[in-house]
């Protein structure tokens, strides 16, 4: 993904981006490229779950099902059925850091987009019906994901590496609260949060970026900016490492033997963030990446193994999930997999593995800008959470990691006293069949 910038101006794959601020302090990027005829807009918004109090864990995820149903201008319903009618798409999504409403429609026809985002970020109903209604669709949406044993573990593995800081808590909640919450709070909570002083709007694609600002201008610009950051958000504590090696485990009623490890990570768009990407791309992208190749292909110990740099606002967390194969004992593979960490961090990273793994990474952020829609998060991501010029130096950025670098990361930050380890094991009841089972076939081979 190649991008530039001069005298305040940017570019990235092949489009032109501009920044704006209406007076209510509404962020306007508008990215003019006419490859397709088509226009993304999302509108971002600085809240997530890390912006959350304890009695309103889960807040910012039930509110973002609650904006589709029903504003002054728009009911129950609506803004679906008008994109299908449009031709188009829309979604949303919460993180722990933002939540983002988007649209992907014709470029003769995009504006409609401005129009309901405007009524939603000022008229939004939370009618108490709907509201109780919605609620226990979000609480089966948690149900659904307990019963995943690679969420539960996970999930485990946060609470246990964060310990205080809203990171630990799913983004979706806990049900006692979800239970607990009161349309009041959500109300108190949408107008602390849902204003043009805390959005970024990115209009991406086919536009005419002096029409496109008209455009949006007349739709936001008579909002006004809620109240100031610092006086919505909430208190929490600055996320502390670890002092030594904590552990944590589960049960699940099957065969598998499930390892997830945690490792503090780096903020979004700090050097420890780029150098921890081309780390996670050396041990897990690929037949041939180092993990893959060890535990899976050569000695069989793993049916999978993969990680993942989860950088965000106030400090991320380094992931790595692997499940054992069947009859390999768990402490063999977490052995395996600490040998190949410490040769990480012992041995100087080659040159030829560190430029075959910056050719992966920059041909995935290539990719990440095909579309209009993709290219609008991108750069709607990095504005809300650290500053949209790092997307349009991303290349750049990733080119510049040395071998030295990956080489520290490994040695300061995947250190065994500051991680987590947990592991999710079969029942008792579950291991004592399938050892029944192994006697069994021994018996009559």
């Amino acid at each position: 993904m190649s991008g530039s910038r001069s005298n305040g101006r940017a570019s990235l794959g092949g489009a032109a981006i501009s920044e704006h601020r209406l007076q209510n302090g509404l962020r306007v990027l508008l990215v003019e490229r006419h490859a397709d005829p088509v226009v993304a807009v999302i509108t971002w918004y600085r809240v997530g779950a890390r912006n959350e109090r304890e009695d309103e864990a889960g807040v910012s995820h039930f509110l973002e099902h609650m904006m589709f149903k029903g504003s002054r201008g728009y009911g129950k319903g609506e803004v679906d059925r008008i994109t299908t009618e449009l031709g188009g798409s829309n979604n949303a999504f919460t993180g722990y850091d933002h939540t983002a409403y988007w649209f992907e429609l014709a470029s003769d026809r995009w504006e409609r987009a401005l129009e309901i985002e405007a009524d939603r970020m000022r008229h939004l109903n939370l009618d108490p019906t709907e509201f109780d209604a919605e609620r226990e669709v979000v609480l089966e949406e948690l149900a659904m994901g307990n019963d995943d044993p690679w969420r539960r573990l996970s999930q485990l593995a946060q609470a246990a590496l964060f310990m205080r800081h809203p990171y630990r808590r799913p983004i979706i909640g806990h049900a006692d609260a979800l239970r607990g919450m009161e349309v009041g709070g959500m109300r108190d909570y949408y107008r602390r949060f849902y204003h043009p002083g805390n959005a970024t709007l990115v209009v991406c694609g086919d536009i005419r970026p002096r029409r496109a600002l008209a455009a949006v201008r007349e739709h936001f610009a008579g909002i006004p900016a809620g109240p100031g950051y610092a006086e919505a958000d909430c208190f929490r504590p600055v996320p502390a490492l670890p002092e030594g090696e904590r552990r944590v485990s589960m049960t699940w009623p099957d065969r598998g033997s499930r390892l997830c490890m945690v490792w503090p990570g780096a903020a979004v768009g700090t050097d420890d963030d780029w150098t921890l990407d081309v780390v996670s791309t050396a041990l897990t992208s690929g037949r041939t990446s180092r993990l893959y190749r060890e535990l899976v292909l050569r000695t069989g110990l793993a049916t999978s193994v993969s990680t993942h740099n989860d950088s965000r606002v106030e400090g991320g967390v380094f992931w790595l999930l692997a499940e054992c194969a069947q009859g390999v004992a768990p402490e063999k593979l977490e052995a395996a997999v600490d040998a190949q960490l410490l040769e990480l961090a012992a041995k100087r990273f080659p040159a030829p593995e560190l430029t075959h793994v910056k050719s992966v990474l920059t041909s995935a952020e290539a990719y990440e800008s095909e579309t209009a829609t993709d290219l609008a998060e991108t750069l709607g991501e990095f504005a809300v959470d650290a500053d949209w010029h790092q997307a349009v130096e991303a290349t750049t950025r990733l080119r510049a990691v040395t071998a030295r670098q990956v080489q520290d990361c490994a040695q300061r930050l995947l250190l065994r006293e500051h991680r987590v380890v947990g592991w999710c094991l079969p029942r008792q009841e579950v291991a004592t069949q399938s050892a029944r089972r192994a006697t069994a076939r021994r018996r009559h081979a």
